[in-house]
């Protein structure tokens, strides 16, 4: 009777592991290195450039600026013996407070160039975030993960899992398509007038 009890459950056993091994289903899955993808978006390489073209503007002006300063410095170095204590003094508190004037606008001329880059690039990412979610349903993955410096979340992949390269390829072409869309608006506002 014991062995009978036995081998009814062990039976059971073995047909409910059946039923569970035959009801799971393999997940296709893929990853995206996401350093990679930025660094190699025409995209993003265009709104870095934007950014570091506005910085040498500003840095040119603030440059200016800088260059006036030390000329007075320099000449206040000559004038401050011949002109006397008094007059040194006032002057050389004059030339600090200009200095720290310099420092807080090449501060916040810095602080102005990260925050409008940072709303730039973080509207690119919610972006890219949509057009991977989109690829990931019409390729028919499970599960799409990123990896690189910013948000790494897996530590071992096989390399035919990687789809970056088709992931660049895709926003690169989608960024292309819309600055040609844009040109034509343009030129048929142009002609227009």
């Amino acid at each position: 009777m014991k062995k009978t009890i036995i081998l009814v459950a062990l039976a059971i056993s073995i047909i409910s592991c059946n039923k569970t091994t035959t009801t799971t289903k393999e997940f296709k899955t893929a990853y995206i290195d996401t350093s990679k993808l930025m660094e190699e978006s025409t995209e993003a390489k265009d709104i870095e450039a934007k950014y570091k073209d506005k910085a040498k503007v500003m840095g040119n002006q603030l440059e200016a600026e800088v260059a006036r300063f030390k000329s007075e410095a320099a000449s206040f170095k000559q004038n401050a013996q011949t002109k006397g204590e008094a007059w040194a003094q006032q002057k050389g508190s004059e030339l600090q407070q200009r200095e720290q004037q310099l420092n807080y606008a090449q501060q916040a001329m810095l602080q102005q160039l990260q925050q409008e880059s940072g709303v730039e690039m973080d509207s690119l990412v919610k972006s890219y975030r949509k057009v991977i979610k989109e690829y990931g349903k019409e390729k028919g993955y499970d599960y799409v993960y990123g990896s690189g410096d910013s948000s790494p979340s897996i530590l071992y992949a096989k390399d035919g899992y990687d789809i970056t390269n088709d992931m660049i390829k895709k926003v690169n072409d989608l960024y292309k398509s819309v600055g040609k869309k844009e040109e034509k608006t343009e030129t048929k506002k142009e002609e227009k007038k």
